[in-house]
């Protein structure tokens, strides 16, 4: 990893410490939610339908609760009917409210009707098999084209139109109609994304436990804690001081644990029946069955150019598949369809965003939120583009991306020339102009290069108003606790917010220790998404720590004699400025002395940010062998503009793990269903084919820290969706160059790639010239 890291006077950030969580996680001590247990314990299962879309006309539970060991059994005639959006934002403008714990009705092939606690998993199981359910067969829908007929069968009504999860988006600037006059060329295409899911490696898991006084406890596996809370208190008609809800390790989320599931509810029903505790874990086919995917979509894409490559007019209509519930489409659709707004410039646009109900797997939050699908057409078209104009792909980018002033998608204007840094900066290292192939590779297996170009927002998802906060507490020794409500994933976050606190107290690292994931103790936190972490989460945290750091040093200003604002603190040091002789440690600072009692500083702070954007460009090589079909990338070399990074190694392995996703999305994942029937066809890691370890190509990062953002600690920005947004066009457009084939959709099959060799071929023996 290379980095053009800017000249500062920092000492903790900037620096790849050692991550607080390390220790816990190396030996196995760290406590997942899963690996809680309690005497008497019980654990409960989901029986779940295997028919898409039925009403449910009789269930027979008794058979199940006869057998031994079985403590209860819940359906929809015995649990609360309340429409919750099984998301953290109940009342936003991103999610959807529309489905019961429990439902008489069935949507997609898969969901729950019924559940069950019982003294082991074994027994549980085998009760499921003993719930009877009578079904009467509706007539399901699986495509976004059927579902929109107005004889398709109604899945929800909303009020919207036939099946829509929300009234259609638009999205206008200028007069596109004059923009298009004014091209001298015209692309168009349709561009589609299919169902990849997150496969994080831990499963969904929640443990749940009430007290005498009616208190519920849940250990879960959540991104965000405090809207757990508040759903749950919520749908079980409980005051938020009643829920406590406890997150310590997680085992990835990639933005589908937003939500909250039906395992969730069930869980704490089931304690609550029983009062016992209750563990409910998805196995490996559930967390495909009950999860969240990304959602598909159709993209139709028109975009007019001049002959110099200006950009004259910009149209599209994106349409995703939301499956059975809306959970996440709303936002996804806005968020997605608005991102076409910008990335490449262009005065005249026109937009329709549509979100689609489907019988379905239910698609939701996940990491680059419907940037992914649009981005991936906008990218891959202009690369279309740049060959009808004759010019190169990187310039007619570079010469349109946005920059310093530009209207972003959050209509906020964008801080600095991100993209076209790194634009410039990828080119020269991997000497673009002469890598690519434009297919002049001899024998079987061709080489391509390809760039794929993003942005992506921290902060700045729409019907959201975020806010971010932060306590932080220095004790008589001089040492610092941080309580934040902010998420772990897995991602080392809290030690870069420890690294931050740190930096602005000017103590070291070590001194500084992290509370987290309890929310009867730390402060309200929004939950870890959007990018923000780091950003909104961390300049909380920053804006705290000052406060106590103001104490610390009026403190001091009388033990120095010295004003106040002519002292400074670093390393664990208060000296004054100019004369770094004359100083004390922090710990004396804060001690008792001379009948001073020891004082300890306490600062808070919330933070309403700004919105801020990063950038990337991402060059990749391709081998195509043109007898099997196969697309192997060879190299990555990403670059990524982020502001200033607070940890190197963790913002590089963000990068990194986000390509191998993007990686998986392009060329193996696909969550696939019967198109007649509506049954999961894939749901394992034997038939859902991921990129492994061994899979991987190198990956040569390179972080810019060109355009810092003001609104985030230090100047820093996110970086945890935008490596999954730019991967996928860049392998298209290889593949492009190596190969001559242009593919508008994702994944790119081998046996795809061999049809297309031979319809390409077909097409060059009809035109009279030799293949």
């Amino acid at each position: 990893m290379s980095q053009n890291l800017k000249d500062d006077d920092t000492s903790v950030i900037g620096r790849s410490v050692k991550r607080t969580d390390l220790i816990g996680k190396v030996t196995g001590s760290a406590m997942y939610a899963g690996d809680f247990t309690w005497p008497g314990m019980l654990y409960g299962r989901i029986k779940r339908c295997k028919i898409a879309h039925a009403r449910i006309v009789r269930i027979d539970t008794s058979k199940a609760l006869a057998l031994p060991g079985v403590k209860a059994v819940l359906t929809h005639e015995n649990v609360p009917r309340v429409l919750h959006a099984g998301s953290p934002h109940p009342r936003s403008a991103s999610v959807t409210p529309d489905q019961y714990i429990l439902d008489d009705r069935v949507r997609y092939w898969g969901e729950g009707v019924a559940a069950v606690a019982a003294t082991s998993e074994e027994i549980a199981e085998a009760a499921l098999d003993l719930i009877e359910v009578e079904y009467e067969a509706l007539p399901a829908v699986f495509t976004v084209e059927e579902a929109q007929l107005p004889t398709s069968p109604v899945i929800h009504d909303r009020g919207f139109g036939h099946n829509l999860v929300l009234a259609p988006q638009v999205f206008k600037r200028g007069d596109v109609e004059r923009g298009f006059a004014e091209a001298d060329v015209i692309i168009e295409g349709e561009y589609e994304g299919g169902r990849p899911t997150p496969a994080y490696m831990e499963p969904n898991v929640c443990a749940c436990q009430w007290d005498g006084n009616g208190n519920l406890t849940v250990w879960i596996s959540t991104q965000t804690a405090f809207m757990v809370r508040g759903i749950m208190a919520e749908v079980l008609g409980l005051p938020l001081s009643k829920v406590r809800v406890l997150v310590d390790h997680m085992g990835g989320g990639f933005g589908a644990k937003q939500d909250l599931f039906q395992h969730e509810f069930l869980c704490a029903l089931l304690a609550k029946t029983t009062k016992r505790a209750v563990r409910m874990e998805y196995t490996r086919e559930e967390t495909f069955l009950g999860g969240r995917s990304r959602h598909p979509a159709k993209i139709w894409l028109r975009q007019g150019f001049k002959k110099d490559g200006t950009i004259t007019a910009r149209e599209a209509k994106v349409v995703f598949n939301s499956g059975a519930y809306g959970s996440h489409g709303p936002g996804v659709t806005i968020v997605g369809t608005s991102a076409l707004v910008s990335l490449y410039r262009c005065e005249n646009v026109h937009l329709e965003g549509r979100c689609v109900y489907t019988n379905s797997p239910i698609a939701g939050a996940f990491r680059g939120y419907g940037v992914v699908q649009t981005y991936y057409a906008l990218d891959i078209q202009m690369d279309e583009a740049a060959e009808k104009l004759g010019m190169d792909p990187a310039d007619l980018k570079l010469m349109n991306a946005v920059r310093e002033g530009d209207i972003a998608p959050s209509n906020h204007p964008i801080i600095g020339h991100g993209l076209e840094d790194c634009i410039r900066h990828g080119r020269e290292l991997v000497k673009w102009q002469t890598s690519r192939r434009h297919g002049r590779d001899p024998g079987v297996v061709k080489s391509g290069w390809g760039l794929g170009c993003e942005m992506h927002g921290s902060s700045a998802y729409p019907g959201i108003k975020e806010q971010g906060n932060a306590i932080v507490k220095m004790n008589e020794d001089g040492s610092v606790v941080l309580l934040t409500g902010t998420a772990g994933l897995g991602t080392g976050a809290h030690t870069a917010l420890s690294q931050i606190v740190a930096e602005e107290l000017g103590v070291p690292f070590e001194w500084v220790s992290c509370v987290h994931g309890d929310t009867n103790v730390v402060p309200w936190d929004i939950g870890a998404f959007a990018s923000h972490t780091t950003y909104m989460g961390g300049r909380a945290a920053q804006m705290a720590a000052t406060k106590v750091k103001e104490q610390v040093l009026e403190r001091a200003a009388g033990m120095l004699e010295t004003p106040a604002a002519e002292l400074g603190v670093k390393e664990g040091w208060v000296f004054v400025n100019g004369n770094p002789d004359r100083r004390m440690t922090v710990k004396d600072v804060v001690g008792p002395r001379k009948g001073i009692p020891a004082a300890q500083f306490v600062g808070s702070a919330t933070y309403h940010p700004t919105k801020s954007y990063s950038f990337a460009a991402h060059f990749v090589e391709v081998k195509v062998d043109t007898e099997t079909g196969q697309i192997t990338v060879a190299q990555v070399v990403p670059v990524h503009e982020i502001g200033k990074v607070i940890h190197p190694v963790a913002a590089a392995g963000q990068i990194e793990g986000g390509i191998q996703q993007g990686i998986g999305h392009t060329l193996y994942e696909d969550h696939q269903i019967d198109m007649k029937t509506g049954r999961s066809l894939n749901a394992n890691f034997v038939d859902y084919k991921m990129p492994l370890s061994m899979d991987m190509p190198p990956i040569h990062t390179v972080i810019l820290e060109t355009a810092p953002d003001p609104g985030g600690p230090f100047g820093a920005k996110g970086v945890g969706e935008d490596p999954i947004v730019a991967i996928g066009p860049a392998i298209a457009n290889a593949v492009y160059d190596a190969i001559g084939v242009r593919f508008r959709h994702y994944p790119i099959r081998p046996e795809q790639v061999l049809e297309a060799l031979k319809a390409k071929s077909r097409q060059t023996i009809q035109e009279g010239v030799a293949p």
